[in-house]
């Protein structure tokens, strides 16, 4: 199974390219808060003002045409629960943003539970706004016999500001089973300070132990070696377990020689922790200063990731994420020697993930779906989204996006390039401009000259899916070029798309990895996760 990263509505690729009980496990984060529009910074290099911030997405989801074909999807789908269920929010909410997107959702659910095995867990992980009304949804869809856990992950610590109510510090992860055949492993955490601190050494070994109860309430309350058990509790094994326990030196003595009653004798390194509870206050938010973190809004730990992957999959598992956002579940499942399928709606996040997983498993191989592979994907996706196309083709010059989907926003630059300018960190940019239709001119190479002139850049670049005229060329080599310690460069580069999708490389200097998303620290000893079975 080729490790998979598809651009694109994940109902449309749940239902083209995901088969029926093909998948282990899936993690899915998908954000709702009406009020809430993510934005994505993009940092410049030290020293340099950032002046790079889109608007990523927009997690508000309204009652459109689209929500209304999702209900109906529902309704008229074979899951009479989920369809039931659905009917009756809608009457109790109405026409609304959250019933759009409980729509949306159930939809993806059903199409989610249809590609899990019967040995396969869901996990979904969302905030206290929408959680109710999911694990409804969720009931309906898996059946409530199959709901497992509400996992509670404390993200962050109270604020120092005052409320009118309690500080909101908790996400919700609610995971269902597909059957009662699922697979689970238990995992462990760490001991406490307050319960290392009940154990002893053994002066013979320097092993460190402590005592464990030997009765339990109702048990056998027969007098045993000169101790006297006390109702309602008595001894919780046999007479000959506890005589084998003696003669092995495995039980702890009073000072009279008699048995204790909490005198088991257990050794702290046969333990393996404390077993994971659902309430998760022992994984930290990623701090701002983490080197951990790549800059995208919603980025969830690494090690929650982990967690869930490792409780609830085995190595060669097919781990799915429909909303992948930076990465992170599929980065987690790389790390664990898991198979995985990411999915998003955004050039941008494809192209922070390829990133990402490059820089943390150099070498690493996998699939990427539903991006422009030829001249005629290129221009089917300018057709059909402006801003996806822009935020595509800018990627493919190194740079990263400049401005939203607001008219006026990107002041004519759709995307920057840093370059090193000289031998001591000196970082100046490149600006990028994408015209994805069919008639170019003179003119708006002229407009990048004076855009160049006044943002005070070095030079820009001027990507293009149709053909240059002779006219632009002329104007673009009129504007010269500019010098760098390391070479000579066009001030005003043209490029074309079916250039860069042949192999065509800007003449810059290498761009700077201080800017855009931060760079991913590189795994360690995975050295065998590169060699993938594609």
């Amino acid at each position: 199974m080729a490790n998979k990263l598809y651009y694109g509505d994940n109902l449309a690729v749940l239902r083209e390219s995901i088969a029926d009980e093909s998948v282990d496990l899936v993690y899915l984060d998908p954000p709702f808060n009406s009020n809430a529009g993510y934005n994505l910074l993009f940092k410049a290099p030290a020293g340099q003002k950032s002046e790079a911030q889109i608007e990523a997405f927009e997690d508000t989801w309204h009652w459109t045409e689209s929500a209304a074909r999702a209900y109906e999807d529902v309704i008229r789908s074979r899951h009479t629960e989920a369809a039931t269920m659905l009917k009756a929010m809608r009457s109790f909410l109405g026409e609304n943003d959250m019933m759009a997107y409980l729509a949306m959702m159930a939809v993806r659910l059903i199409e989610l539970h249809r590609t899990l095995k019967p040995t396969g867990s869901l996990y979904l992980h969302c905030d206290p706004t929408a959680s109710h009304y999911l694990k409804i949804l969720l009931d309906a869809i898996f059946g409530k016999e199959h709901y497992n856990n509400e996992i509670i992950w404390q993200r962050t610590n109270a604020h120092n500001f005052k409320s009118r109510h309690f500080h909101r510090v908790h996400d919700v992860i609610l995971k269902y089973v597909k059957s009662d055949s699922y697979f689970y492993r238990q995992l462990y955490g760490s001991f406490s300070s307050q319960q290392l601190a009940r154990y002893d050494e053994d002066p013979a070994t320097g092993r460190m132990f402590t005592g464990q109860d030997l009765t339990i309430i109702g048990g056998d309350l027969t007098p045993w070696r000169g101790t006297n058990p006390t109702a309602p509790r008595g001894w919780g094994m046999s007479l000959a377990e506890r005589e084998r326990l003696w003669a092995a030196d495995m039980i702890l003595k009073r000072k009279d020689g008699s048995p204790r009653l909490d005198g088991r004798k257990v050794w702290l390194d046969e333990k393996a922790g404390v077993p994971v509870s659902d309430m998760w206050n022992d994984v930290s938010r990623i701090a701002n200063t983490s080197g951990e973190r790549l800059g995208y809004p919603t980025q969830k730990p690494l090690a929650l990731l982990e967690r869930i992957i490792q409780a609830s999959s085995n190595p060669g598992d097919i781990v799915l994420d429909p909303f992948c956002g930076c990465g992170t579940a599929v980065h987690a499942a790389q790390k664990l020697e898991r198979n995985w399928i990411g999915i998003d709606i955004t050039h941008l996040a494809v192209s922070l993930i390829e990133r990402r997983l490059k820089d943390a498993f150099p070498g690493i191989a996998f699939e990427v779906h539903g991006t422009p592979k030829d001249f005629a994907g290129a221009r089917d996706l300018a057709e059909r989204d402006k801003y996806q196309f822009e935020w595509w083709a800018v990627s493919l010059v190194d740079a990263v996006p400049q401005g939203g989907k607001k008219k006026g926003m990107d002041r004519g630059i759709d995307g920057i390039r840093w370059v090193r300018s000289g031998p001591k960190d000196e970082f100046e940019k490149v600006l990028v401009s994408v015209k994805g239709g069919e008639t170019v001119g003179a003119a708006m190479v002229r407009d990048l000259k004076g855009t160049i002139e006044r943002e005070g850049a070095l030079g820009g670049m001027f990507v293009t899916l149709a053909e240059p005229t002779r006219e632009m060329t002329r104007e673009a080599a009129a504007a010269g070029f500019f010098e760098t310690s390391f070479g000579t460069h066009p001030k005003i580069q043209i490029l074309t798309i079916a250039g860069l999708l042949a192999g065509q490389k800007p003449n810059l200097p290498s761009p700077s990895r201080g800017e855009g998303f931060k760079q991913a620290p590189k795994e360690t000893g995975l050295e065998k996760q590169s060699k993938l079975n594609l």
